[in-house]
């Protein structure tokens, strides 16, 4: 019954910003080929203002902004312009920031980024695939880099938490390096991109979120679902959302929009609206871990910035 849909206060735990007149978002000018496929639909500034318009009635409440694919060659300077933006009821509340964990001077970089108050964690893009197009990462190697290793300990030495972007292949590696920071908090996001779609790699999908779900410091973002499944219809999208809950229990999940590249699937008001569809069922109090209670705790929301 739709009396039963949850509609308390929301936080959107993964959106992007930009704003093209900086040129500092080489991935979204014009080209060939992408791994997100045709970006015309949002190649085009996306603000405080513009988010705000999208998620009219839905009660957000925070967001969280995650790199949005700025230069590498200055990842601090897009946090200076986080900061220098004007917040729309408090969004973006926190940030997650880019760092080339690998790069010499990461440690240092990692501190410049924690001097911020509002910056909560660094992502790193891991994901690696056999067909280059479907490809993120520079390197396939990078979770076996020393450095890399020792930039990670940085993260978690800065108080920060960990987020990737990996693809279910790469889910032992990922897990494996969680289990030798137990102190430290890892996010995956987007429901580890099951973007194999044959039966095979459903279940290699299905058997690395069990593998992640077993380490105890390992959390899940459930957004952008649409790109994972043939139609974003609210069946399809309770069918990843359950599957990836079933593994990691309600308290170690978090909805989230990843807006606007969602919106190459679906609109934000629908993101929400099947998500709330999909949990109907489960009691009040996991609904609101779902939609609010583990961002709040996982990015430290409700602190002074």
């Amino acid at each position: 019954m739709d009396d039963a849909l949850y509609r308390g206060p929301i936080v959107d735990a993964h959106i992007h910003l930009w704003d093209l007149s900086l040129r500092r978002h080489p991935w979204l000018d014009p080209s060939d080929a992408h791994p997100l496929g045709d970006l015309g639909p949002i190649r085009h500034d996306y603000l405080p203002l513009d988010y705000r318009a999208d998620a009219a009635g839905q009660n957000v409440v925070a967001a969280v902004h995650v790199e949005a694919g700025w230069d590498p060659a200055t990842p601090l300077e897009e946090t200076r312009w986080l900061e220098s933006l004007e917040k729309l009821d408090g969004i973006p509340t926190r940030y997650v920031a880019a760092v080339a964990l690998e790069a010499a001077g990461a440690e240092a970089a990692v501190a410049a980024q924690a001097g911020y108050d509002r910056v909560a964690g660094v992502r790193a893009r891991l994901s690696w695939h056999a067909d280059p197009a479907k490809r993120f990462a520079a390197r396939a190697d990078l979770m076996q880099d020393a450095g890399w290793l020792a930039g990670v300990r940085a993260v978690g030495r800065h108080g920060l938490h960990l987020e990737a972007m990996i693809y279910p292949q790469q889910a032992d590696e990922f897990a494996r390096v969680a289990a030798d920071f137990p102190d430290q908090i890892f996010i995956v996001n987007h429901c580890a991109s099951p973007v194999d779609r044959d039966a095979a790699g459903i279940e290699r999908w299905r058997a690395a979120l069990r593998r992640l779900a077993a380490e105890p410091n390992m959390m899940l973002k459930i957004s952008n679902v649409g790109a994972y499944v043939s139609t974003p219809t609210r069946a399809e999208v309770r069918e990843v959302a359950l599957r990836c809950i079933d593994a990691f229990g309600a308290a170690q999940c978090m909805f989230a929009s990843d807006y606007p590249p969602a919106r190459l699937h679906t609109a934000l008001g629908e993101i929400f609206e099947a998500f709330r569809h999909a949990v109907q069922s489960f009691a009040p109090a996991e609904q609101a871990a779902l939609f609010h209670d583990n961002a709040v705790r996982c990015y430290r929301i409700g602190e002074s910035v």
